[in-house]
C-alpha cells in the first residue's frame, strides 16, 4: 500500500454525525469551526515502542491507549473532546495490525464523540503521536497553578495496578494469571476521566492527570501554585489486586507507579459535597487524600499521621 492507500483504507471514515470540522482528512490542513465564548484546549502525546509499550503489544489495545492518554489530558483541564490528529510511523504496513489498531482507536473516539481530522504516516520505527483538541468555556479550564492553601487533595478511581502489572510482566515478581490479567487492564486500556473533568468545572481549583505517578505529578501543581502538601499515603485508593500486596509495595505503587490516568485535583473544604456530587454524576469514585499547605514540599504521612521517609520518584522519560 502507498501512504494514501493506507490512510484511505484504515483512517478515513464517513462524515462524523456531530462533526465540528469544516474540512477534515484530505487537504493540507483541517479546518475546525470555533464556537463563540469557547477556548481551545490542545495536547500532544507520543508513544514509542520499547519505551512506552512493549514490542508486539496488542494492536487494538494500543489504539485505545494512544487516544486515551490524550483524552486524559483534556479531562484534567475540564475540556470537552472535539477532534484529534494522528502521526504514525510504521516499520511495515501490516494490514491486520492496522485494522486492529484503527478499530481500538475509533472505538474510544466514538465513545467520546472525538473525530480524526488529519495527521501523517511514514515508514520508520513504531511511533504513535496524537494531538487532541478540546473546548471549554472561557475562564473555566482546570489548571495546575490555581491550588489554594487549605484545599483538599482528591484522586479519582484507584492507583497502582498498572505498575503492578508492569512489574509482573518484567519478571520483577510473580502474580498468578488471574491477578495479572486483572491488573493489566489498567496498564493496557486506561479509561480517561472526561466526564469527571467536565463535572468538576466550577468546583475544583486545580487539576492534572496522573500519568507519571502521583508523587511527581502532584509536585507540578505544588510548584505552579507556589504551595506544599500533606498526603495520607494509607488513604490512597489502591486497586483490588494491589490491595493484596505488602504495605510497602502498595505505598510505593500508589505514590509513584505511573500509567494510572486518573485525575488529581484540589478543591475547597466547603465544596466537599459538590465534589462528591460531581463524582456521582460522572459515575467515578473519588477519594480525599491530603491537604494543600503553605509550607513548600510534600509531607508523606501514614494513617496515624506519622511522617513516612519514602524515597520515591515518578517516571522520567529520559531516565
Amino acid at each position: 500500500m502507498s501512504e494514501f492507500d493506507l490512510i484511505a483504507r484504515y483512517f478515513v471514515r464517513p462524515a462524523h454525525p456531530k462533526s465540528r470540522a469544516m474540512l477534515g482528512i484530505g487537504d493540507d490542513c483541517a479546518l475546525l469551526l470555533q464556537q463563540e465564548g469557547m477556548q481551545t484546549a490542545i495536547s500532544s502525546d507520543m508513544l514509542v515502542e520499547d519505551r512506552h509499550f512493549f514490542a508486539g503489544a496488542d494492536a487494538y489495545k494500543l489504539g485505545h491507549k494512544s487516544l486515551a492518554v490524550n483524552l486524559s489530558d483534556l479531562a484534567a483541564m475540564g475540556a470537552e473532546p472535539v477532534a484529534f490528529t494522528l502521526a504514525l510511523s510504521l516499520p511495515n504496513a501490516e494490514e491486520q495490525w492496522l485494522a486492529e489498531f484503527s478499530a481500538g482507536l475509533f472505538a474510544l473516539a466514538d465513545e467520546h464523540n472525538c473525530e480524526l481530522i488529519g495527521g501523517d504516516t511514514t515508514k520508520g520505527p513504531l511511533n504513535i503521536c496524537i494531538t487532541i483538541f478540546g473546548q471549554t468555556p472561557i475562564g473555566t479550564a482546570l489548571r495546575r497553578d490555581t491550588a489554594q492553601v487549605g484545599d483538599d487533595i482528591w484522586v479519582s478511581g484507584t492507583l497502582g495496578e498498572a505498575r503492578l502489572a508492569l512489574g509482573a510482566i518484567r519478571k520483577e515478581y510473580e502474580l498468578n494469571a488471574k491477578a495479572l490479567n486483572a491488573a493489566a487492564v489498567r496498564l493496557h486500556t486506561p479509561q480517561p476521566r472526561v466526564a469527571l473533568g467536565l463535572a468538576l468545572r466550577g468546583v475544583a481549583h486545580a487539576a492534572l492527570d496522573l500519568s507519571d505517578g502521583l508523587i511527581g505529578d502532584l509536585g507540578h501543581i505544588l510548584k505552579k501554585s507556589g504551595v506544599g502538601a500533606s498526603l495520607n499515603v494509607d488513604a490512597l485508593p489502591a486497586g483490588a489486586m494491589l490491595q493484596k500486596q505488602p504495605t510497602e509495595t502498595r505505598r510505593r505503587f500508589t505514590l509513584a507507579g505511573g500509567d494510572d490516568y486518573e485525575l488529581c485535583f484540589t478543591a475547597p473544604v466547603s465544596r466537599r459535597d459538590a465534589v462528591l456530587g460531581a463524582a456521582l454524576a460522572a459515575d467515578t469514585p473519588v477519594t480525599r487524600v491530603g491537604t494543600i499547605e503553605a509550607a513548600p514540599g510534600t509531607r508523606l504521612l501514614d494513617s496515624d499521621g506519622k511522617a513516612l521517609d519514602l524515597q520515591l520518584a515518578s517516571f522520567d522519560h529520559f531516565a
